[in-house]
């Protein structure tokens, strides 16, 4: 298949959040796979963002650019805040498929599992699972292209993570590259990374270097993403 123009849209997974550039410009997986593809490409993501906003914010932008193929990542903030409604946030997951897929490719992602490396894990084993079980649905109603980080070892291990545990660092963006030009192309899908270990649950340091933070923005209302525009809003 040949797409023209790739348009990403989606939260810091998307973003690129974890692989900087010299100038400290984010790179990530989504670039990667536009170069890969050698597309036109625009990235819409900002971290941060819950699904509504989103879907409120960027699904039209997205499809104002004209766009052949379009990657839609949301819901894993959704996931680790209070009061998530799985519901609630597949409805409005498929409406945006529903949108996007009339008028482009849609590639989704099944989520890797969260559980391992943040606090709660059983609550965010049963989010993240259930999310995934509805994406595979949804994708399978509306014709959308999956990648799916569920069944992905490597993606267990602290070697591709950054040290918050929720964002790739640049072996991780390049490894997820290679599983969506998998998808997208049938290129070989990368080797499994050699094991790190696991976790470390007792955390300290990561609970006063990101958990502390974190709370204290949820307490504020406020996100990673205030005051943030997308970084690549037109085709290049």
């Amino acid at each position: 298949m040949r797409w023209g123009t790739y348009v990403a849209i989606g939260d810091s997974f998307t973003e690129g959040v974890g692989d900087p550039l010299p100038d400290g410009s984010m790179r990530g997986w989504a670039d990667l796979v536009a170069a890969g593809l050698g597309a036109r490409y625009a990235n819409l993501a900002v971290r941060g963002r819950r699904l509504k906003e989103i879907a409120s914010g960027q699904v039209a932008p997205a499809l104002a650019l004209a766009p052949d193929l379009v990657s839609l990542t949301a819901g894993g903030n959704d996931a680790l805040r209070p009061g998530f409604d799985l519901d609630a946030v597949m409805e409005g997951f498929e409406e945006a498929v529903e949108r996007l897929a009339e008028e482009a490719d849609v590639l989704l992602f099944r989520f890797p599992d969260l559980s391992l490396r943040l606090p709660f894990p059983q609550v965010l084993r049963r989010r993240i699972t259930g999310m995934n079980e509805a994406i595979s649905d949804l994708a399978a109603r509306h014709g959308a292209l999956v990648t799916d980080l569920s069944d992905d070892p490597a993606l267990d291990s602290p070697a591709l993570w950054l040290d918050d545990r929720i964002h790739l660092n640049p072996a991780g963006h390049r490894h997820v590259a290679a599983r969506v030009l998998n998808t997208l192309t049938g290129a070989p899908a990368p080797p499994p990374e050699r094991p790190a270990g696991p976790f470390d649950r007792s955390g300290w340091r990561w609970a006063a270097g990101h958990l502390g933070p974190w709370l204290g923005r949820r307490l504020r209302g406020g996100s990673s993403g205030d005051g943030r525009a997308a970084k690549r809003p037109v085709p290049l």
